[in-house]
């Protein structure tokens, strides 16, 4: 079986004979059990941005946990971060809204920093399948135990409602949700770092600088990114809530 080689995938070339590169590129060959895999671009951004989430909530924790006298400007943001997350997420799960702040805040904080990484440089994460696949699989997965633990039985019979012979899309409608919801997000990211990556290819050296870039990155890594990250855990939230 010939090996994924990341590195020989092609540039886009431009009528201009200019070359845009948006792709997913090959930095560290290795060999893991006779198959040769690589460290990619994806990986290095996936490392830099863990690292960042990291660092800063040790250094939060390590502020909450000697508090001065009056809160300071670090401690009242994170306050009301917190609370507008429990609010979000009260606001659609309602009571059962406890069991599910960390992990709808975990990947809230994830992903909006992934999103907006293409403002430091980097290529974001979400922009390859292979990150937002895992998140969408790791939802399905609460889904469908919420599914069994609150419906028993009828986790399996409801696939066979109104009428037994939808069960088949039935079927197809549950296996579907880890691949819309990583599909998704990983659209919207990608179309905004391809289109960014086409305006640096397009215009002269001056206009790379300025007013219209920042307005470009503004909307395709700050709004996009936020308002992507949103619809993420808000399906989240109400795919689980359903089943609930």
């Amino acid at each position: 079986m010939e090996s994924w080689m990341p590195m020989a995938m092609p540039k886009m070339i431009l009528a201009t004979g200019q070359s845009v590169d948006f792709m997913i590129h090959g930095l560290i060959e290795f060999e893991l059990f006779g198959q040769k895999l690589w460290i990619t671009t994806t990986h290095v951004s996936l490392l830099i941005v863990m690292t960042l989430i990291i660092v800063f909530a040790l250094f939060v924790r390590a502020k909450l946990k000697s508090p001065d006298e009056t809160p300071g400007l670090l401690q009242s943001g994170i306050e009301i971060a917190i609370e507008m997350l429990e609010n979000m997420v009260s606001g659609v799960m309602g009571a059962d809204a406890a069991g599910f702040v960390n992990y709808i805040g975990s990947i809230f904080v994830f992903i909006l920093i992934s999103n907006i990484s293409g403002l430091f440089g980097l290529r974001p994460p979400t922009a390859d399948f292979g990150v937002t696949l895992p998140l969408g699989l790791m939802t399905f997965c609460i889904i469908q135990y919420q599914n069994v633990k609150c419906n028993k039985v009828g986790a399996f019979t409801g696939l066979f409602e109104p009428l037994p012979f939808l069960f088949p899309i039935n079927l197809i409608g549950e296996v579907a949700t880890p691949f819309s919801l990583g599909l998704r997000l990983f659209g919207n990211v990608l179309s905004g770092t391809v289109i960014m990556a086409l305006f640096y290819g397009l215009v002269p050296v001056l206009l790379k600088f300025g007013v219209v870039p920042a307005v470009l990155h503004a909307y395709f890594d700050v709004f996009s990114g936020c308002i992507q990250t949103y619809v993420f855990c808000m399906l989240t939230m109400t795919y689980v809530k359903d089943k609930m």
